[in-house]
């Protein structure tokens, strides 16, 4: 049979002990705890051992960290009527974490979703050469719209990337076609300003040779030589008309 008073010392030590766990709370280096005193906000605690009046206070923690969150695929049109899906990752973290909680029921939950809306607006205003070409560019104008949005509730974005952004197949030949023609458009036009360049040099060339008189009999000497590399060639030697000249006048003094 236990004594009637040892129970009552084991009932009050567990009743010490009960309220000595519910005063003590620890708190991480990464983590703050928000008070919240007869249902009303009192203060945010930092890291370490911390202490509160059992029933009358309650603690929540909230972390600092940043968060990775991953943006669910959407399905957006374009500004030029392309259908595309796109998913996105955010970075943000909780800097007033008494707002956190107090401004806004779940702060995850509803980051996730302003991110999802504000990614589906801001990619319906540009058209697929911007979305493809100036990912930077969007990546900021989507930072500055999520971080002024949830300034109220004390959360900052650090950074938001478009992950992968998914073109529907026939989309995806158009644009093979036409990168192949854009290269053989380069191709062509590289070839043209060649020949132009070359044009011009034999031109210069020419220009050069027909004001020295030497240089053309050089340039005709030189001719022959290459021609005279194959063995197999036949080669016909021109002559100027000017040795014939004597000749001629000579056989019209007879013929008088």
């Amino acid at each position: 049979m236990i004594p009637t008073d040892l129970i009552g010392w084991l009932v009050l030590v567990i009743l010490s002990i009960s309220i000595i766990g519910s005063a003590v709370r620890v708190l991480y280096e990464y983590e703050r705890g928000v008070v919240f005193r007869l249902g009303r906000f009192a203060m945010v605690k930092g890291p370490g051992l911390r202490f509160i009046i059992p029933v009358v206070d309650k603690i929540v923690k909230v972390s600092l960290r940043t968060v990775a969150m991953d943006v669910p695929p959407q399905d957006v049109i374009t500004k030029d009527n392309v259908s595309v899906k796109v998913n996105a990752v955010l970075y943000f973290r909780v800097v007033e974490p008494e707002k956190a909680l107090i401004e806004v029921e779940d702060y995850l939950y509803a980051t996730s979703q302003l991110a999802q809306t504000s990614l589906r607006s801001v990619l319906g205003q540009a058209e697929l050469d911007g979305l493809l070409s100036h990912r930077d560019r969007i990546n900021q104008q989507l930072q500055e719209i999520l971080d002024r949005q949830t300034d109220p509730w004390g959360v900052k974005i650090s950074n938001v990337e478009i992950k992968h952004v998914d073109l529907p197949q026939e989309m995806q030949r158009a644009m093979a076609r036409q990168a192949e023609a854009e290269r053989e458009r380069r191709a062509k036009v590289i070839h043209a300003e060649g020949e132009f360049q070359a044009s011009q040099k034999l031109a210069d060339a020419a220009g050069i040779i027909s004001q020295e008189s030497g240089a053309l009999q050089l340039r005709f000497l030189q001719t022959l030589t290459e021609i005279a590399t194959e063995k197999n060639s036949t080669i016909i030697f021109p002559l100027p008309l000017d040795l014939f000249e004597p000749f001629l006048a000579a056989m019209k003094r007879e013929k008088n």
